[in-house]
């Protein structure tokens, strides 16, 4: 059975993710610049990004170039939340240590902080966030100002994001995670994060559009869907970045978004109903066209369906099961 409800129905903002989202490297990914401008008619649509290479200004420009309209006001940084953050530790005017590129100093000159680039300047906190630029000479100087004597705190250390991963055109290339790794490493502490999946970004981002309703477009669970359902917020996943069916079949309870859409096209299109009834021991699931059965540890297909009516059948079968995926035997039809 079909719904006439969408997943935009009932949202008055719409924050979509960037990375796997809206682009891939510089080209738009298909569809996904019509399926916003259609939903920018009704709801108001800001971006969300955790890659902190950029300002807002030039993600605004960039998205405006690939057929969309966008101001910077329109973009949410991890910068941005990591400036959040850091007015909760340190006093305005203070010196920061940047460990990160021109996104990163643009917000940090906004807050009111005076940037540098050496812990011999005696910083007064250090944030990080990523840049291509960022080598071992700027994780060394982060080190040198984070280390504290014997029994002491050390200064701030804010991350904009903690992405183990971040998509290229080229593939999937190491994120911000690993940097800040690296740090840890040397350090033996941990930062406060400021970038999804943490909450700070997301109330950046409903403050300043004042939104009451607001549903998140990501590719990554332990991102994008973990953040929003922590900021208890509705969210889709769209199959064009990172997770895939595995990922999705075995997401955990925190990390399961509300909408699952091959591509953001189905943002306008009415969303199957779950369907959920018993056949003697086992429990029958029918999303749309496709049929899960899950009798004991086996799950099986019934009838396949489309691949993503199949995929979302599949994880309610699973997610209402109880039972982990590793206690399961999944038909491979659902994941492949």
């Amino acid at each position: 059975m079909t719904s006439s409800a969408t997943p935009l129905d009932g949202i008055d903002l719409v924050l979509a993710d960037l990375d796997g989202v809206v682009y891939r490297g510089p080209d738009a990914i298909p569809f996904a610049v019509d399926a916003l401008n259609s939903a920018s008619g009704a709801h108001r649509v800001g971006y969300l990004t955790n890659n902190a290479s950029r300002t807002a200004a030039s993600v605004a420009e960039h998205l405006t170039s690939l057929g969309l309209t966008v101001s910077a006001d329109d973009v949410v940084t991890s910068p941005q939340a990591a400036m959040r953050v850091m007015k909760t530790l340190v006093a305005d005017g203070s010196a920061i240590l940047v460990i990160g590129g021109a996104g990163l100093v643009d917000e940090v000159e906004k807050a009111g902080y005076t940037v540098t680039r050496s812990a011999l300047d005696e910083p007064a906190a250090v944030v990080q966030g990523f840049s291509p630029e960022v080598g071992w000479v700027h994780l060394a100087e982060a080190a040198f100002a984070l280390q504290a004597s014997k029994g002491a705190a050390g200064i701030p250390w804010v991350a904009t994001n903690t992405d183990w991963t971040i998509p290229q055109a080229r593939g999937t290339a190491p994120g911000n995670g690993t940097l800040v790794s690296a740090v840890h490493t040397a350090v033996g502490r941990l930062p406060v994060v400021a970038g999804k999946p943490e909450v700070p970004m997301f109330e950046v981002a409903t403050e300043r559009f004042a939104a009451t309703s607001t549903l998140v477009i990501g590719d990554r669970l332990d991102t994008d869907i973990l953040g929003a359902n922590r900021a208890g917020l509705s969210s889709v996943l769209v199959l064009t970045g990172i997770d895939q069916a595995k990922q999705v079949l075995a997401a955990e309870k925190d990390q399961r978004p509300t909408f699952i859409l091959d591509d953001l096209r189905q943002l306008s299109e009415p969303y199957p109903e779950t369907i959920e009834t018993t056949d003697g021991a086992a429990t029958v699931t029918t999303v749309g066209d496709a049929v899960v059965r899950r009798d004991g540890e086996n799950l099986t297909v019934v009838s396949p369906g489309s691949s993503i009516n199949r995929l979302r059948a599949g994880t309610a079968a699973i997610w209402n099961s109880g039972v982990a995926i590793y206690g399961l035997r999944v038909a491979p039809e659902l994941y492949s």
